[in-house]
């Protein structure tokens, strides 16, 4: 357990995330948005994608340690190019479709509940995510060496 716990590879996990939700807080203050920092750890959408972040920041550790000819590097990549791909096509869709039903719903002053609508990501957000993560995980791998 102790392992797991200081595992390099759970630092970089949780250095992106922290990290991005960090920076999405930030970029909602000079923005002048109205959300708490609290609120900022769950939320979707946004600047980076933390989910970019978290995703590069594994596969950039795992390449660094294990070898970008490695397999687990194979999977890991993958599985961060299914997440990015996701976050700007699948996510961002679904939430403009989201965001769509919403205005309908009140435009027509239905009484039926308005569904939550989860924001996809730009693909600058997830660009930025994509570096941010390149630069955690090296991070990482310099400092757990």
């Amino acid at each position: 357990m102790n392992d797991m716990l200081i595992s390099p590879y759970i630092i970089a996990i949780v250095s992106g995330w922290v990290g991005a939700h960090v920076i999405k807080y930030v970029v909602s203050v000079v923005r002048s948005e109205q959300h708490g920092l609290k609120s900022h750890l769950f939320r979707s959408g946004g600047m980076p994608s933390s989910h970019s972040t978290t995703v590069v920041a594994l596969a950039m550790l795992v390449g660094l340690r294990d070898g970008f000819s490695s397999g687990l590097f194979g999977v890991s990549l993958l599985f961060a190019l299914i997440v990015m791909y996701d976050a700007v096509k699948v996510r961002r869709s679904s939430g403009e479709q989201g965001e769509a039903l919403r205005l309908l719903i009140k435009e027509q002053k239905s009484g039926i509940k308005l569904p939550r609508a989860a924001k996809g990501h730009s693909p600058i957000e997830v660009v930025a995510g994509l570096l941010l993560g390149t630069i955690i995980g090296l991070v990482v791998f310099l400092s757990t060496k």
